[in-house]
């Protein structure tokens, strides 16, 4: 007869256990936002959807909180065995808990995070943490397939797109469906090359779980057709009476990088695998990473562990050094970067300067206001990271001098590495004022355009940049104007837009000083022009598009409208691929339920 299991030696087990019940916990309530959204667009619930957008963002870290404070109080790691050999157990008993788990690489970033705050050390080893993953999420969704397929050589491609609709579960019936199906087709047959010669296994597969964000949900797709595939999205949206139309079908590689940008806020989609959707995806969008895919499906957690991952494997295939960033330094943030791979590493200085009248404490809330909000394709995503090592090896001489004297405090030396304590990592961008020192005239002129859009659709949906300078914003591969410098970002709701009042008899106006109070909130959109455009050049440009953005009253307009109530989407499509949307009717031609 054997001899009784002691605590300490079931404890490993049991601890596995209580890490993988958070990690389900978190993830039921992950699917049911997803279920929530798609209600609340059926109920046309925008500002519902946008709740539960940004609180699932904090719904993880509870998790690991809750996960925690259980283990600690039940088992007391630290005191029953903080060896690095005893937690290897515990990781040991957590893998043979993810043989048939169908997130298994989510749970595994989640006992990554949970172990970190339990130990009270970073490690770097695979044997205590997974710095590689132990399980394969190959064929994971053998049971119930993430896509459908649909077969237009066996009754036509309009009796496929009916079908494909239907099974989206969309409870509101369709406006004009026939109408809808005549757009599509059109749209489709437009991409497909002439003469289209259908194969044998030509079909079209759809993800299973519609997308939605904002205003709108969106069927994610491809045609397959012998050799060759053509990914599309339908974007559905409702009209003003309650009913639903296709708004546009996306085809272009252009179109679907920027519709799954980091620069936008996260999709809420029910996904029982998230790893099929993540490579159907990568089949679709192949200039995304998998970490930013499953960011941008709102797990932004695997994300930055996929990240993390994608960079050790870069520096080990390369040899370049890290480097302070281009451009103009910050008075808020030293930024440097490694020239072979696009992103940037941004930490707070020390010392900011007075003139910016803030503390890290406060830019640390700005970049979470950011991370929580709509970014509207015109704020880049950020990840942050605490305790991140690199090399010693890989930064310059120049680069490391400038650290010490920027970041004494966060920086520390371990052997042959630098652990930085905080670190905030961006996309890394061709910063404005760069770009159009050195564009040509019709660049220029695109850029200042679309950076006044962007001024406009950052208010539309409450966002003032603050520090409207070009060296705040940066230009994206696609040519889009996005901003990326939050440290003085504000509700735009929040600022008082003001005129300058007419001087008083006897006041020089271009002596220079101030005849009018000031406060800490207003803003003069009269100076911009002067401040901010002072090539000649450029101020042409603005003025020739955007004339209105330095009146008052546009931007005290826009404020009213947010107040009042009338939520405006800024689109994650250009308006060209639209289809005209249906005049409210109380007549329905062929109504469609999905």
């Amino acid at each position: 007869m054997g001899t009784p299991a002691t605590a300490a030696e079931t404890a490993p087990a049991e601890i596995a256990a209580i890490l993988l019940e958070g990690f389900n916990r978190h993830y039921t309530l992950f699917r049911e936002c997803a279920r929530a959204a798609q209600r609340h667009f059926e109920a046309a619930n925008w500002l519902a959807i946008g709740h539960v957008a940004r609180d699932r963002i904090d719904f993880y870290d509870r998790r690991v909180a809750e996960t925690v404070a259980r283990v600690e109080r039940d088992f007391r790691p630290r005191r029953i065995g903080g060896a690095d050999a005893y937690w290897a157990d515990v990781k040991r008993h957590f893998i043979a808990l993810l043989v048939d788990h169908r997130q298994p690489e989510c749970a595994e970033t989640f006992f990554n995070t949970v172990s970190s705050k339990l130990l009270h050390r970073t490690y770097f080893h695979n044997r205590y943490l997974f710095v590689r993953p132990s399980a394969s999420t190959e064929y994971l969704d053998d049971e119930t397939p993430s896509y459908r397929s649909y077969y237009p050589r066996n009754r036509g491609l309009r009796a496929a797109l009916v079908d494909l609709v239907l099974d989206l579960g969309l409870a509101t019936p369709f406006a004009d469906f026939r109408r809808d199906l005549i757009h599509a087709l059109a749209a489709m047959r437009r991409q497909l090359p002439r003469p289209f010669a259908v194969d044998a296994n030509c079909q079209l597969q759809v993800l299973a779980s519609p997308f939605f964000r904002d205003q709108t949900a969106y069927a994610v797709g491809r045609v397959l057709n012998g050799v060759h595939s053509y990914p599309f999205v339908v974007a559905i949206k409702r009209t003003a009476d309650g009913r639903l139309y296709v708004d546009a079908l996306l085809t272009e590689p252009a179109e679907l990088a920027l519709l799954f940008s980091a620069n936008r806020a996260y999709f809420l989609v029910d996904m029982e695998v998230p790893s099929a959707y993540v490579a159907f995806l990568r089949a679709s969008v192949p200039d995304k990473t998998a970490a930013e895919l499953y960011t941008m499906i709102g797990l932004q957690k695997h994300g930055k562990t996929l990240f993390y991952r994608d960079f050790l494997y870069h520096l080990k295939h390369s040899t370049d050094r890290l480097v302070a960033a281009p451009g103009i330094r910050g008075l808020v943030m030293a930024v440097f970067t490694l020239p072979s791979f696009p992103y940037v590493f941004k930490v707070i200085r020390d010392r900011i300067d007075a003139t910016k009248n803030t503390d890290a404490a406060r830019v640390r809330q700005k970049y979470a206001l950011v991370k929580h909000h709509d970014r509207a394709g015109r704020m880049t995503d950020t990840l942050e990271y605490s305790d991140v090592a690199f090399p010693l090896a890989r930064f310059t001489p120049e680069l490391l001098d400038e650290l010490v004297v920027a970041i004494p405090s966060q920086l520390e030396r371990v052997g042959d590495h630098v652990i930085i304590r905080h670190v905030y990592i961006e996309r890394r961008l061709v910063p404005l004022n760069l770009f159009v020192t050195s564009a040509n005239h019709g660049e220029r002129m695109r850029a200042v355009r679309d950076y006044g859009d962007a001024l406009k659709e950052l208010a539309a949906i409450n966002i003032f940049a603050g520090d409207l300078l070009f060296k705040n914003f940066g230009v994206t591969r696609y040519g889009r104007v996005v901003f990326y410098d939050y440290d003085e970002v504000e509700y735009l709701t929040d600022c008082r837009f003001r005129q300058i009042p007419a001087p008083p008899p006897g006041v020089d106006e271009m002596s220079g000083d101030v005849w009018y109070p000031v406060g800490p909130q207003d803003v003069f959109p009269e100076e911009f022009a002067t401040f901010l455009l002072p090539d000649p050049r450029i101020r042409e440009a603005f003025m020739t598009f955007h004339s209105d953005l330095v009146d008052p009253r546009w931007w005290q307009a826009a404020q009213q409208a947010i107040r009042d109530g009338r939520n405006t989407e800024v689109r994650s499509y250009p308006d060209s691929v639209r289809f005209r949307p249906p005049a409210p009717s109380t007549h329905r031609h062929g109504p469609l339920r999905g």
